[in-house]
């Protein structure tokens, strides 16, 4: 699993582009304000968008350790990609735990993927869902994505259709294409408490269509089609009132 440290420079580009290593645009907000608050973590960010990674290597542990949470996840993704040292990841797992601890929902959620994955940890399902709802909890997109696998996928927590439907919605109204497609699909079908409803389900697929998800495009002509056909249904059609 490859990680990035987040930079002021990346901000933009990580929430366009929707990378897993990004965070939603609060929390990289946040990131950014976290980094203008604290001059050295500041001049690290500089120094790693320069390719300095010696230099930024030592700015970002000397404000981990005042206790910066970008600065500790920064510091964290470089010790676990050996980025101006040798890697070491029980040093960079260490500091991620911390700036997860600090509450820095990107940090949850890759301190709950690598528990997922069995990156740099043991596999451990449950262990990662009690990360990935902390993170969710704070609106965290692609956090409430991973919990919405989990809790369909019955993994790491009981399986759960209606949970995986809520969290499916919240990151799909975060803007995730995946969870656009999917929960398209859940009102497409109904069930697991969800009301079926066509013109729902085809809304959620135009959204994921227009992110550039060709079975989504593909969704949405296929209802646009039979939603026409229903309305030009005789039984669509009114009664005349009896006189």
């Amino acid at each position: 699993m490859k990680m990035r440290a987040i930079t002021l420079a990346a901000l933009a580009a990580l929430i366009m582009a929707g990378s897993w290593v990004a965070s939603p645009a609060r929390a990289q907000a946040s990131a950014a304000s976290a980094a203008q608050d604290d001059p050295q973590t500041q001049t690290a960010v500089a120094d790693y968008n320069a390719g300095n990674f010696g230099a930024a290597l030592k700015e970002f542990h000397d404000a981990a350790e005042r206790g910066n949470r970008l600065a500790q996840f920064n510091y964290a993704m470089m010790l676990l990609n050996g980025e101006g040292t040798k890697a070491d990841v029980d040093e960079g797992r260490k500091w991620l735990r911390k700036a997860a601890d600090a509450n820095m929902s990107h940090a949850q959620y890759v301190y709950g993927k690598m528990y997922d994955d069995g990156d740099f940890v043991a596999r451990d399902p449950a262990e990662a869902h009690q990360w990935f709802l902390k993170a969710a909890q704070q609106g965290h997109v692609q956090a409430e994505l991973a919990l919405a696998n989990q809790f369909l996928d019955g993994r790491g927590t009981a399986r759960d259709d209606k949970q995986a439907f809520y969290w499916y919605k919240k990151a799909a109204e975060g803007g995730d294409m995946t969870a656009q497609y999917v929960t398209g699909s859940f009102y497409e079908r109904g069930g697991a408490g969800v009301e079926r409803n066509l013109n729902v389900a085809r809304a959620y697929y135009a959204a994921a269509a227009a992110q550039g998800d060709p079975a989504a495009r593909l969704k949405f002509q296929q209802l646009s089609a039979e939603l026409q056909r229903e309305a030009k249904s005789p039984a669509a059609k009114p009664k005349a009132a009896s006189q």
